[in-house]
């Protein structure tokens, strides 16, 4: 009779606990948020498209929060400050009429001085994207748009031609002041103190510094902001990094070939390099090339220059070549390589360093041939590796050259997938890590004092390490 007992209360106890374990399941069952998501139920269908809407094929100013006319496509929103015109158009020789800082580019478009100035005039191109966005007819193929709102913006950009404030104001006479240096230290004072600035702490602006030695002061201080750079080669991971900063290529200084019907067989020279051959830093390769090259049957290695007589025979050059050469120089990037793709010469890069444009998106290595620094240098690797690259081959990266040319084109207007709008789809393409670093900036915006917040941000401990 005891064992009995014992086994009644056993399963009476067993009974109870499941029947408490399952009423605890139907509440949290009832209560809890769904772990599974019905997407029909979730996202509710599209409206048809009215015979309105099928007629407006551009973004509007009218209705700045619609992202693009394709779903598919975001349109960066951008708010630009309106800096005096010395830190930008000015810079070019324009005197401002009237009170507005910006030219009227309907009926004038200030011009920016040619030669070696034009590798880098990364700014100029995007601040005239910007101010044509207000007023073009067709926005439909933009990738970004100009707000006049910064709470409506996804970035702010700092129209500070910085390129050629370097270029023209930082070679000093005995007893003159910099002109470049005071507009560094005056745009800092400027941008500290906006509070689009303290909003977000920088971290969502974006300032062209794509000459290596242009704003070099400024950036250690301003270093939270999103830089346009050639390369990293004169940053401290600190201030610049691939991780929040953009490259942007050089603008091709030779002719584009137009209407390329050339081909392997047509293109006498094998490997073709003009330029500045003894140079610091890591360039110092390319003298080492030079004695190793310079008497090669197929091979052009000789010095050259940037002067109309020096483009005019780099382009028939490089145009008549199968391989271009792009060395490091004083810094890991060239204009070389840009001048390469605008002839359909498959480029050879020697850069160990070289970060490229947009290559989160772009595969180089379908167009161009890289080769490491130590390779190169041992006898005859770099001439056999070339020569054991096929006809067939060859074809195919010229071919591959010829379609994403475009891609590192500059003008005005800009056109679709241009050099202009691919920049602002490397910024899109950074946003959502943008947002992130900025939303976890204010975490703790209530407990910080007012004075805490005037204060501007200071370079990282990590800097000086």
């Amino acid at each position: 009779m005891g064992l009995l007992a014992h086994k009644s209360l056993f399963f009476l106890f067993f009974m109870t606990s499941t029947l408490l374990v399952l009423s605890w399941f139907l509440v949290l069952r009832s209560t809890g948020r769904r772990h599974s998501f019905d997407l029909k139920s979730e996202y509710p269908k599209k409206s048809p498209p009215t015979s309105a809407s099928m007629g407006e094929n551009k973004v509007t100013r009218n209705d700045i929060s619609r992202k693009s006319t394709d779903s598919n496509r975001q349109v960066l929103k951008v708010f630009m400050y309106d800096l005096p015109s010395e830190f930008h158009f000015s810079l070019l020789g324009w005197k401002r009429k009237g009170r507005s800082v910006w030219p009227d580019i309907r009926t004038e478009v200030p011009v920016y001085p040619g030669g070696l100035n034009l590798q880098h005039s990364i700014e100029y191109w995007l601040t005239l994207d910007l101010l044509n966005s207000e007023f073009a007819d067709d926005l439909g193929c933009r990738s970004a748009i100009r707000v006049h709102n910064s709470s409506q913006a996804d970035v702010v950009f700092v129209p500070f031609f910085s390129s050629i404030s370097y270029n023209r104001y930082s070679k000093l006479k005995p007893g003159q002041k910099s002109i470049n240096n005071f507009l560094q230290e005056k745009l800092v004072q400027f941008l500290t103190a906006q509070e689009e600035w303290k909003r977000s702490g920088g971290k969502d602006h974006i300032i062209v510094a794509h000459h290596p030695n242009s704003l070099v002061d400024a950036r250690v201080k301003l270093w939270p902001a999103m830089f346009i750079l050639a390369d990293f080669g004169r940053c401290h991971p600190a201030v610049a990094n691939v991780e929040k900063d953009v490259i942007a290529p050089y603008r091709h200084m030779i002719r584009s070939y137009a209407n390329d019907s050339s081909g392997f067989d047509s293109r006498p020279t094998l490997l073709y390099f003009q330029g500045a051959i003894y140079r610091k830093d890591g360039g110092t390769i390319r003298q080492e090339l030079f004695y190793m090259l310079r008497n090669e049957k197929d091979v052009h290695f000789s010095f050259g220059s940037a002067q109309k007589e020096g483009v005019n025979e780099a382009s028939q050059g490089m145009h008549s070549s199968k391989f271009c050469l792009n060395i490091a120089g004083d810094t890991p990037s060239s204009n070389r390589l840009f001048d390469a793709i605008a002839s359909h010469c498959v480029p050879v890069v020697i850069s160990d360093e070289i970060e490229l444009p947009y290559e989160d998106v772009l595969n180089y290595s379908e167009f161009c041939v890289f080769v490491r620094t130590s390779d190169a240098l041992q006898e005859n690797f770099l001439l056999n590796l070339i020569k054991n690259i096929s006809k067939e081959e060859w074809t195919r990266m010229w071919k591959r050259l010829k379609q994403i040319e475009r891609f590192f084109k500059f003008q005005y207007p800009s056109q679709h997938q241009d050099a202009v709008q691919m920049i602002w789809q490397a910024f899109l393409r950074k946003l959502p890590a943008v947002k992130r670093e900025v939303h976890k900036s204010r975490r703790f915006s209530r407990t910080i004092l007012p004075a805490e917040r005037l204060k501007s941000f200071h370079v990282p401990k990590v800097f000086w390490e």
